[in-house]
């Protein structure tokens, strides 16, 4: 057989099997009050090594084994760059009018990350000679602490979408703070990776920086207007979403996506960037959201959780010690975020109910950690152990945030949305 139909043959295959497990995900997390994209993440770890690779190894090596992982990755990639610019789309920014909703914002993004970061420093630090004995020490610290430090922005988003809060305040702060902590986290990423590799360059990082800046405030004063004025005018041309304007909004984001990724913040901040400035274009975002976007959700959104669990493997966890290891790596990162978030909520003024919801939604892990442990394993500065650890933290904080919204979010007067199974 020719190689390029091998190569297709195997990826559809794998796409056949992603997609239907995705779905079997999203509807078993539904049926125990969980919100669909939980069930993804964990039905990605029982793809993988984990389980599928324990029960049935040749199946497992013949159905992810036998073709590169490149097709996949970019899939993956290309599916959270639209997911992004959805979940961008969704949230009522228009709350950041109010100063007090601004002050929160960002005290709340200062605190969950120095917070973190710092206990994930030291955790990292004495941990390192038991879990990554042949890594650099510093090294592996940093990756920890910046793996610690930051908020699932795709995860999160998707969460309050299924339960329809996005257009309350707290739901905009929490989205808000969780995009500036994600664009500090790439920062901090790009700075950990060339430190760990040797070619840090104070003059041109500080340069990176101010070059995000320059990006957003384009974005916000030209970019804006332009674009909203692109999308009404075809509205009344031609009254939904054409053919032309998701063709010419498809194009948009991809641009944004290459200019983020060229400044070393990621391409998927590029497409969020460009579904914030279009928020409050109504007809575009129902439209969105009942045609490209529910083909996002199905095909796409499942790729990327799949192939991180197939990265992920329990059974490296081999002593009680290792799961000693990782019960007090999941509290400290737990606590350092909701601490975090609940201290600057109650210091902006918000109630008990708000503070706490705002600390378990900020807690929620996923896109991000995974690409920092992801580098980080490739670097070498962080063992299979650590690596696995770090992503039960992950899918776990993700398990306990929709209980705890559900608790907290209507004690708050924000009613939720029931989930259809």
């Amino acid at each position: 057989m020719h190689r390029q139909e091998l190569l297709l043959y195997f990826t559809l295959l794998e796409l056949a099997v992603i997609v239907l497990a995705g779905r079997v995900g999203d509807w078993a997390a539904r049926r125990i009050g969980q919100v669909g994209v939980v069930g993804q993440i964990l039905i990605g770890i029982l793809l993988g090594p984990s389980l599928f690779g324990v029960l049935s190894p040749q199946a497992f090596n013949y159905l992810f084994g036998s073709a590169p992982p490149e097709p996949m990755q970019i899939l993956s990639g290309l599916g959270l760059t639209l997911l992004m610019f959805q979940i961008g789309m969704e949230f009522e920014f228009g709350h950041l009018n109010e100063r007090t909703n601004r002050r929160v914002v960002l005290s709340v993004a200062a605190l969950c990350l120095a917070i973190p970061f710092a206990l994930g420093l030291v955790l990292g630090y004495v941990a390192a000679p038991a879990l990554s004995p042949s890594a650099n020490r510093l090294h592996s610290a940093l990756f920890v602490a910046t793996a610690f430090s930051i908020t699932a922005l795709p995860v999160l988003g998707r969460m309050l979408i299924e339960l329809d809060v996005t257009r309350s305040a707290l739901g905009v702060i929490a989205i808000s703070a969780a995009a500036i902590n994600d664009v500090i986290g790439w920062l901090l990423l790009a700075l950990m990776t060339a430190i760990t590799a040797g070619d840090f360059n104070g003059r041109g990082y500080g340069l990176r920086v101010a070059l995000v800046g320059l990006y957003v405030l384009i974005c916000i004063v030209a970019v804006r207007p332009a674009l909203k004025a692109a999308v009404r005018r075809a509205n009344r041309a031609e009254h939904g979403l054409s053919a032309n304007l998701v063709a010419s909004l498809l194009v948009v984001v991809f641009v944004s996506a290459i200019t983020t990724y060229q400044l070393g913040i990621f391409a998927i901040f590029g497409g969020f960037m460009m579904g914030v400035i279009l928020f409050d274009e109504p007809q575009l975002v129902e439209a969105w959201r009942n045609t490209t976007g529910k083909f996002v959700n199905v095909f796409f959104l499942p790729i990327f959780f799949t192939y991180t669990g197939l990265r992920t493997s329990i059974g490296a966890l081999t002593s009680a010690t290792d799961w000693e290891w990782c019960a007090l790596t999941i509290l400290l990162a737990s606590c350092a975020k909701f601490g975090g978030a609940y201290l600057a909520a109650r210091a902006g003024g918000r109630s008990h109910p708000e503070a706490s919801a705002l600390g378990y939604m900020m807690n929620t892990r996923g896109l991000m950690e995974l690409v920092v442990l992801n580098v980080g394993y490739d670097l070498g500065v962080i063992s299979q152990r650590m690596f696995t650890i770090l992503v039960i933290m992950a899918a776990l904080s993700n398990v306990l945030t929709v209980p705890a919204l559900r608790r907290y979010l209507p004690r708050a007067g924000i009613a939720l949305k029931e989930l259809k199974t």
